[in-house]
């Protein structure tokens, strides 16, 4: 029988979460789905989106990290008509075919702020004869909110609404109660996929990342303190003052503060632009210092190394935080807080990781192929 899918995704700043939803609907289509992926945002130029039939809703964006707003690409504040003519969008595509699978991309356990528009699109789905399965794509760490009861609005507008929880991870290192107070409420939906990415990568080139510290902070915008501190830390370790020093540097950082961080490097320590060999080199290294991105640390477990991780706490940010505390407490990391991050702590803190054996743990990869092995399964149970 051939399936008809809808994924509805919203990336709000990074990119993420588009690459996320386009690799399950690329693996979908792979299994023989047609795929519709209605994005609402632009869908960034380098995102293979290979088969899939993309719908660009009326776009929007937040400002910044503390996702309080949705503003257009303009910067302008969205205003009732602007969601109106969202909802009218949304469904109007959602409506174009006979949709086996509706799969919206965090929501309902993260981007409230589209309830607006959500809402009537599962409304919508549900009010349909033959309603479609409704799933939603859910990374390994939810943001903690400060609210309880908006946390108990996500487990019920599950229960309500969705037949299956995919959460991207693997099920030994990060665990949805470890993020989420009501994980018992919903526990009979969820689906552990293993992490959506760990695609092959290039070698690296000769010996570099032999016995290194690799030290990376993503795109970089957001990472100026780590950068200061791993600039100046070498020479106060006393396990790692030996090892070569690699600090990767991202592309969101400027040309111009890219060259004072070259200047600034001491004795044995290599400041270059990131590397499409990242994962490579991190199989190569000695230790990992970085943010806790959800990329980098895939990257991390599937090397098996041990990590110095700080993770990006400004604003409301605990997505992070969590992530490496999950794996601080399965031994494969030590966690020194971006706040008052200094030189002398963070020598401190690469000598304690430095302690910590490397791991044999095969990490469990392949997420976006068991998601749609896992909603095929669902969707012919249904069927019968």
């Amino acid at each position: 029988m051939s399936y008809k899918a809808f994924i509805h995704v919203q990336h709000l700043l990074g990119t993420g979460h588009v690459v996320r939803a386009a690799s399950i609907g690329k693996a979908l289509a792979a299994s023989g789905v047609e795929v519709t992926l209605a994005s609402g945002n632009r869908i960034p130029p380098t995102l293979d989106t290979g088969p899939l039939e993309i719908i660009e809703l009326p776009a929007c964006k937040s400002p910044d990290a503390a996702f309080k707003r949705l503003v257009t690409l303009d910067g302008e504040d969205i205003d009732e008509a602007w969601k109106t003519g969202r909802v009218e969008k949304s469904i109007q595509a959602f409506e174009a075919r006979d949709y086996d699978l509706l799969l919206t991309e965090t929501y309902p356990f993260g981007r409230r702020q589209l309830d607006f528009e959500l809402t009537p699109l599962l409304d919508c789905a549900k009010s349909r004869a033959t309603p479609p399965l409704v799933a939603t794509s859910i990374r390994d760490i939810l943001v903690r909110k400060k609210e309880l009861w908006k946390e108990e609005w996500m487990a019920s507008q599950a229960l309500k609404y969705y037949d299956r929880i995919l959460i991207h991870s693997d099920p030994d290192f990060v665990r949805l109660a470890d993020s989420f107070p009501f994980a018992d409420r919903v526990d009979h939906l969820v689906r552990y996929t293993g992490y959506v990415g760990g695609d092959k990568r290039p070698q690296a080139n000769g010996s570099d990342g032999e016995d290194e510290i690799v030290i990376s902070c993503g795109g970089g915008a957001v990472a100026e303190g780590l950068l200061s501190a791993a600039l100046e830390a070498r020479p106060l370790c006393r396990r790692a003052e030996d090892a070569t020093w690699r600090i990767l540097i991202g592309h969101d950082i400027s040309d111009d503060a890219f060259g004072i961080y070259r200047k600034s490097a001491g004795d044995g320590v290599i400041v270059e632009r990131a590397r499409r060999d990242f994962p490579e080199l991190l199989k190569r290294a000695r230790l990992s210092v970085s943010q806790a991105g959800y990329n980098t640390v895939l990257d991390i477990l599937t090397a098996g190394i041990p990590a110095v991780f700080v993770p990006f706490a400004q604003v409301n940010e605990t997505e992070q935080g969590q992530r490496a505390d999950a794996l601080a407490a399965h031994g494969r990391a030590v966690v020194t807080p971006e706040a008052g991050l200094t030189p002398e702590r963070l020598a401190a803190a690469i000598d304690d990781a430095l302690a910590l054996p490397r791991s044999s743990h095969e990490v469990l990869l392949g997420g976006a192929e068991r998601s749609a092995d896992i909603l095929l399964k669902d969707l012919e149970d249904r069927n019968g």
